[in-house]
């Protein structure tokens, strides 16, 4: 017959009282399995294991019990007696408070408090010692702690308390090997001491032997299950190490067992955004930032999570939210540049940067940052200025590596170029550095016409950019197909021209990016009348949707899809009414748009597919939309998914998308430019052919070329790669 937990307790007390502490043990941890949070069978455990000088032991047991039941005396004595033992007679004092709060004024509590209190013979410190002690470190007086804790244990070389002390003061003062000495003597004294190990393992992390301080922080959690502050650490160590799905599950652990533990919720953001899981990163930094609104990093790090999304605006709002915290916060200055630069706001961006650099110059990422927008003002001597000096500043970085390639010729005795074959020699580089160096080697093998070896660095660039991206061309061939069904719906909801004069009239330049979309608003934007706003996200930010039926298509939202639109296109604008939106990809949303904006303009740009397939191939696009081109076959099956849409185009929508040749532009450019700008309904200005003139900042891979003149030949450059590219073009169409 099956005994009930009482009838198990009282063979449990029994066993205890007659000395048999084996079978008590048995019989306690048997209740505990069947109730964990038992009062009785928790602080008869914890006697137990103060029989064996297990204190931090006994004390959670303790703790658990009085935790469920604060009305036993016995609870309190035990576990007051426990701290004291632990040498811990501030915690004793206030857990003696609390107990009187009770009513538990007992002769024996009094008995406790005087032990506390009582002056220790000689071989034990003052309990007015180490309160002092304590009071100095927890004020950041770390010289007068440290004076006091050596003294301390010079006298007392046993004094665990006194050994912790000195580990944490020299961990903040960032002497670091003698914070391990005195860390891992802390340990040694008292080995059942859960913190001890867990301050262990943070010195053992911030020494980088992390191996070690894992297994500390693993030994921590034994000792203390519900120990939250080591779950965390062990996860910050795990995230360190690249194990990322483990750094995850430590923190879910430290969540489960705080859940107002801000610094997990923060942790386990940036571990899930490492891991791409932006929509999970986004929630757990807004609990974070819920938990403890002045968290600075945590609304900066909600900002770099928004701008992956594509939440620009939202993006911009945390970043300056986290500046508003942290004035001196370079890298949120350095994240708000990235976002301005995205939204096409060149000059806000290259402030941002400045600021961050002001804040910190030795800020190798800002100075790589600022290149990038230098270069897309059209300043390309400052824009090298700022590569070169990222790099001087950190020699291994790639990225910059690869920008400063774009921007030079090399020859055969260039630095860059010998350096670059240093770090590409080094075996211990990342997968992320080598595919940049990659590129900026196909670039300086290229310049010295070495076109074979250019071929084996783009090649090898390319492949690691597609494993690191995990790109996956069935998710465009489903993007496609949702594109073409979805469009039956759009169009019989498209909205009837506006009868009035519009404020403003958008041109979509489209088409295959690579293509010569740049050069063609380069030129309309050149006339007096259009602004060039460059590649607009505003389509994909409030179209995509409706694109791809994943929302209901009617008059409404097209109605809400065109306002939102236009909101955004009048704030870039340049107080011209004709608007240039250059964004190649919106060849995807050709019937939105002319269901949405009837009195728009829609210029596909056509070019060479061979020329095309190559430029694409050949570049590094900072973006992450451009997974097909990293891989020759994709590539090609990306350009045969998108002719087959624009021929869907053509046909569903006949006269409305006017078809400009790349290849006759740049032979005839007099007679096509006008063509242009008739098509456009203005009237001629002759700067239109000058686009090299045109000051505007360009934001694409194209910002260099279209600072020159234009130019004849440069779709035949791909022949010069024909003998490497085993037949990758031959059933493309050369049109």
């Amino acid at each position: 017959m099956a005994l009930t937990i009482e009838q198990a307790l009282q063979q449990g007390v029994a066993a205890h009282n007659a000395g048999n502490l084996k079978e008590a043990e048995r019989i306690y941890r048997a209740v505990l399995q069947t109730q964990p949070e038992h009062p009785s069978a928790n602080h008869n455990l914890g006697l137990i294991a103060i029989s064996a000088n297990q204190i931090e032991a006994a004390l959670s047991l303790f703790k658990t019990a009085l935790n469920v039941n604060s009305n036993v005396e016995q609870f309190w004595i035990s576990y007051i007696d426990a701290l004291v033992r632990a040498q811990r007679p501030i915690d004793a004092k206030q857990a003696i408070k609390k107990a009187k709060k009770k009513g538990l004024d007992t002769k024996k509590l009094n008995t406790l408090l005087s032990q506390s209190k009582r002056e220790p013979d000689n071989k034990m410190p003052s309990d007015a010692q180490l309160i002092s002690l304590l009071e100095l470190y927890q004020r950041g007086r770390f010289d007068d702690a440290e004076k006091l804790s050596i003294s301390i244990t010079q006298k007392f070389p046993k004094h665990q308390f006194a050994w912790k002390v000195l580990g944490l003061v020299c961990k903040q003062t960032g002497r670091l090997i003698e914070s391990l000495t005195a860390m891992k003597k802390s340990v040694e004294l008292e080995p059942q001491d859960a913190e001890a190990h867990s301050n262990l393992g943070n010195t053992l992390k911030e020494l980088g032997r992390l191996d070690e301080a894992v297994i500390s922080y693993k030994q921590a959690i034994a000792l203390k299950p519900e120990y939250a502050e080591a779950h965390s650490n062990l996860g910050v160590t795990l995230q360190k190490l690249g194990r990322l799905d483990k750094a995850g599950a430590s923190y879910k652990q430290a969540i489960a067992l705080r859940p107002d533990f801000a610094e997990a919720h923060y942790n386990l953001g940036v571990t899930l955004q490492g891991l791409g899981k932006l929509d999970e990163a986004e929630t757990c930094f807004t609990r974070a930032i819920g938990l403890k609104p002045d968290y600075a990093q945590a609304h900066g790090n909600l900002g770099n999570t928004l701008h992956e999304l594509g939440k620009l605006d939202e993006a911009e709002a945390s970043h300056k939210q986290a500046i508003a915290l942290k004035a001196d916060y370079a890298e949120a200055h350095n994240n708000l540049g990235n976002t301005l630069h995205e939204l096409g706001r060149l000059d806000e961006a290259q402030a941002s940067y400045v600021r961050a650099l002001t804040l910190k110059p030795d800020y190798a990422h800002a100075h790589q940052n600022l290149g990038v927008t230098l270069q897309e003002l059209g300043r390309l001597d400052e824009a090298e200025a700022s590569y070169k000096q990222a790099i001087t500043l950190k020699p291994d970085y790639a990225q910059a590596h690869r920008q400063l390639a774009l921007l030079k010729k090399f020859d055969t005795c260039d630095e860059q170029y010998s350096e670059m074959l240093n770090q590409y020699a080094d075996a211990n580089i990342s997968e992320e550095q080598r595919c940049h160096i990659n590129f900026g080697l196909a670039k300086a093998c290229e310049d010295l016409q070495d076109f074979e070896k250019a071929f084996e660095h783009y090649s090898e660039g390319n492949m690691l950019r597609k494993k690191l991206l995990k790109y996956d061309i069935s998710q465009d061939i489903e993007l496609f197909k949702k594109i073409k069904s979805s469009y039956p719906n759009i169009v019989q909801h498209s909205l009837e021209p506006n009868k009035s004069s519009p404020d403003l009239t958008p041109v979509f330049i489209l088409g295959m990016p690579r293509s010569g979309t740049t050069l063609v608003e380069q030129i309309a934007s050149s006339h007096s009348q259009v602004t060039g706003a460059g590649e607009l996200y505003f389509a994909t930010q409030f179209g995509a949707s409706i694109a791809e039926g994943l929302i209901e298509s009617n008059t409404d939202t097209l109605l809400t899809f065109r306002e939102k639109y236009l909101i955004k296109l009048q704030s870039v604008s340049g107080n011209n009414l004709i608007v240039a939106d250059k964004m190649p990809r919106n060849f995807l949303y050709i019937g939105l748009l002319a269901a949405a904006f009837p009195e728009a303009k829609i210029i596909h740009v056509r070019r060479n597919s061979a020329a095309v397939c190559w430029a694409n191939y050949k570049q590094y696009f900072s973006n992450q939309g451009f997974g097909y081109s990293y891989d020759l076959v994709d590539t090609v099956s990306y350009y045969k998914l998108f002719a087959d849409l624009m021929e869907f185009w053509d046909v569903k929508l006949p006269n409305r998308i006017y078809n400009l040749d790349y290849e006759t532009l740049t032979t005839n450019p007099d007679e096509e430019t006008r063509r242009l700008i008739r098509h456009l309904d203005l009237d001629w200005e002759n700067k239109c052919l000058s686009p090299q003139d045109n000051k505007r900042s360009v934001v694409t891979a194209s910002n260099i070329q279209v600072r020159q003149k234009i130019y004849q030949g440069s779709s035949e450059q791909w022949r010069k790669y024909e003998l490497f590219l085993n037949g990758a073009f031959d059933d493309l169409r050369f049109s």
